[in-house]
């Protein structure tokens, strides 16, 4: 694997994706105590799943607060 940007990005954009599918945050493909390129995968996917379900549950209290009204 290259450890670079892009693929930090693309790694991130897979943990949204897999959120977006309703995956439970541990089934990350990759493996937190592998070598080096599983342990990269494993940082950049679960960002990803954090920044997803964050966007989401932001997106929630908002939604509930304006029907709170």
């Amino acid at each position: 694997m290259d450890l670079n940007r892009q693929t930090a990005l693309a790694l991130q954009q897979e943990g949204k994706a897999a959120y977006q599918a309703g995956d439970p945050h541990d089934s990350s493909p990759y493996n937190r105590y592998g070598n080096a390129d599983q342990q990269f995968g494993y940082q950049y996917w679960t960002r990803g799943w954090v920044k997803a379900r964050s966007a989401a549950e932001a997106t929630e209290e908002q939604t509930g607060a304006s029907a709170g009204r």
